[in-house]
């Protein structure tokens, strides 16, 4: 489902509901400056059971709802996709936990991306859990081709608090802000198949890129919505 939105702005947006991969299977090959993403990952669903993540609405533990688990075994499809739709010397950021990390790295590399290295997110604060909580969150860097990125000075450590009381595992726009200036520029557009709530979005939108999101919760991307709408009316 595509939502038909008008921007009054000097980007395009581009917002759809579906599944990820079947979305990126529609998209036009080499047509994507840079894809910035964060997929429910598949142990997500392990540390919500046992209490150690995000309770969400309407789940068994809590009062919220949960969203769809995107399963290990697809990520083969989905870098493919990725790696197609992505044009020559661009960027590919990955928002995932250290246990995901080891899954996807080589899927990624088989492909035919370039690892550079985990990026660390210092959430600033601790999360929820038991042995050693965790306080941050990888951005694994892969490149297709070679794209310089545009500030050498930028460090592998990224800090930036977490959302509390947010969308559950939304992120902060100001550190999409950062990938994007890094690896894109104005007028390129970005894509975020997992876009939740929009924060690559909104970030997007700042930084004058243009943008496709897309996510199989029809809530989520009904407050996609409003939040970039309200971005335009506050500036």
């Amino acid at each position: 489902m595509k939502f038909e939105v008008a921007f009054d702005n000097d980007v395009n947006i581009e917002l759809h509901c579906e599944d990820a991969v079947e979305l990126l299977r529609r998209t036009k090959s080499n047509s994507i400056d840079l894809v910035i993403t964060d997929p429910p990952y598949e142990s997500l669903e392990k540390h919500r059971k046992i209490g150690t993540t995000t309770r969400l609405k309407v789940s068994k533990a809590s009062s919220n709802s949960w969203f769809e688990i995107f399963p290990n075994d697809r990520f083969e499809e989905l870098f493919n996709e990725v790696y197609r739709v992505l044009k020559k010397n661009s960027h590919f950021y990955l928002f995932c936990d250290q246990e995901t990390a080891f899954i996807v790295k080589p899927i990624a590399e088989k492909i035919g991306f370039k690892f550079w290295k985990p990026i660390i997110w210092d959430k600033v604060t601790i999360g929820m859990g038991y042995h050693y909580r965790a306080r941050y969150e990888f951005i694994m860097f892969f490149e297709k081709g070679k794209r310089k990125l545009s500030n050498l000075s930028i460090p592998d450590i990224l800090v930036e608090k977490r959302i509390v009381k947010g969308y559950p595992t939304e992120k902060p726009a100001n550190l999409a802000s950062i990938l994007i200036e890094q690896s894109s520029l104005s007028g390129e557009t970005v894509l975020d198949p997992f876009c939740g709530t929009g924060f690559v979005g909104v970030a997007a939108m700042k930084l004058k890129r243009n943008f496709i999101g897309n996510d199989n919760n029809e809530e989520a991307i009904n407050l996609c919505i409003k939040r970039l709408i309200d971005l335009q009316g506050a500036s």
